[in-house]
């Protein structure tokens, strides 16, 4: 039987022969494909649907339909696959994109801020393109941009999580879809707000597209992902959500000082200081053109700043919600001050879970809140990932960003570098997560 996430080369879709395979997430896989008896037409990306009928691929298909753009893959064809199953597999033929994710090539091509810029406004273009025709994209970030080989231009991929105006909800789960550490202020607002509400559904607005645009400039320059925009504070009156302290962006890198203060824009806790992204796009290129020499020096990161020290316990409100939503509403109940259980200490509650990047929206438990340890019990500095999956933990398929190691799905921690802490394991000089076992949702996980 064939196994539609790793189809041999030589097996048609349709009119479509598979090449290779390209890529695979935990709801599609992308494949190589030319038309059948027609190579001369050339390579085009195949994306197929991994699940029977998924009403994400319908939503792509209709907000790809409705971009032309020299910035965004074009898409050539969606229709469905009938299985030697006999389930329907959706999937669409999208223009072949040959290039580099925008952080890798900058890391192998010494990015300047020039450079950088360009890449900006043409990202903000595709965005200008995309808020016009009442969508939103909802996972702006570096790993979906790529740059074409000839390192001038910029193409914003996977709109696997965009939305449009009137389009069906498919899911109602938080948090919204996307990866967290793009997340706006005014989202994670909307999440602390809610947290007890496990119904309720944040909207994305072009405005969060920015945010998220700005933080892919800040990673992009730094290196590292900006200061949280937002911190949880704990007092003995309880805890509330505060702005954080955010050092500016040319404090971190050698930065021309026209994108320092384009990133700081973009990163503007309130909505409406980012415009919109047709005048970003313009500023962008602006400072592009006019920007003196310093601007064509190679950035680089400059060491991180040690945090002010506080007088308050404070703890990043990303992992705040995530550590929330994982653990539903026992956690809301100890933010409230209740004691839950002996071994659920204020620390943990608040460090179950780190900032990662997606399928946070997937995490639930499924064992009982009792049998979950202590997160001071997982093991110490160090430890080393076992040779086999922890008790609970997810198994494969873990979708990306996230990866398999020994048999379970783990999250590199960005946030932490080894020695690993008493929260992490370490994996070929890196820090890892384990992700909890996760049951797959009916419709669409993460994607709303």
């Amino acid at each position: 039987m064939l196994e539609p996430a790793s189809l041999p080369p030589g097996t048609d879709i349709g009119p479509w022969r598979v090449l290779s395979q390209r890529g695979r997430g935990s709801y599609g896989v992308v494949y190589r494909v030319e038309k059948a008896g027609h190579p001369e037409a050339g390579v085009f990306a195949l994306k197929l649907a991994l699940y029977h009928k998924d009403p994400r691929f319908e939503r792509e298909g209709e907000l790809l339909s409705r971009l032309r753009h020299p910035h965004v893959p074009r898409l050539h064809s969606r229709d469905g696959w009938v299985h030697p199953s006999g389930v329907v597999l959706p999937y669409l033929v999208m223009e072949w994109v040959e290039g580099a994710p925008l952080y890798a090539w900058a890391v192998q091509h010494g990015l300047t801020s020039r450079q950088a810029l360009r890449f900006l406004a043409q990202v903000a273009r595709a965005l200008e393109a995309t808020h016009a025709v009442e969508g939103v994209h909802r996972d702006v970030k570096g790993d979906n941009v790529l740059v074409r080989h000839e390192g001038t231009q910029a193409v914003l991929m996977d709109l696997g999580s965009g939305n449009y105006r009137g389009a069906h909800v498919l899911t109602h789960q938080p948090p919204p879809p996307g990866t967290p550490q793009y997340q706006s202020p005014e989202c994670l607002r909307f999440q602390w707000e809610h947290l007890r509400e496990p119904m309720a559904r944040y909207e994305a607005r072009p405005a969060d597209d920015l945010y998220a645009l700005g933080v892919m400039a800040y990673r992009l320059t730094m290196g590292a992902y900006p200061p949280e925009p937002m911190a949880v504070v704990t007092t003995e009156e309880g805890s509330r959500l505060v702005p954080a302290e955010r050092p500016l962006p040319e404090q971190w890198g050698l930065l021309c000082p026209e994108l320092a203060a384009l990133i700081q824009r973009m990163l503007l806790d309130e909505p409406a200081g980012r415009g919109f992204a047709g005048e970003l796009a313009e500023a962008l290129e602006n400072a592009a053109r006019t920007a003196g020499p310093g601007a064509d020096a190679p950035i680089f990161p400059g060491p991180a700043q040690a945090p002010a020290p506080r007088k308050a316990r404070s703890f990043p409100v990303r992992r705040v919600l995530a550590g929330a939503q994982w653990l539903g509403t026992v956690v809301a109940l100890a933010l409230c001050g209740e004691r839950v259980g002996h071994w659920l200490s204020d620390e943990s509650a608040f460090s179950v879970v780190r900032g990662g990047t997606s399928g946070l929206a997937e995490t639930v438990i499924a064992n009982p809140v009792g049998a979950v340890p202590p997160i001071s019990a997982r093991g110490g500095i160090g430890l080393e990932i076992p040779k086999k999956p922890l008790p609970g933990q997810r198994r494969p398929p873990c979708g990306r960003p996230k990866i398999e190691i020994n048999g379970g799905c783990w999250l590199e921690l960005l946030d932490v570098a080894p020695p690993c802490d008493a929260e992490s394991y370490l994996y070929k000089g890196k820090c890892y997560e384990p992700l909890g076992l996760l049951s797959r949702p009916e419709t669409s996980g993460q994607r709303r």
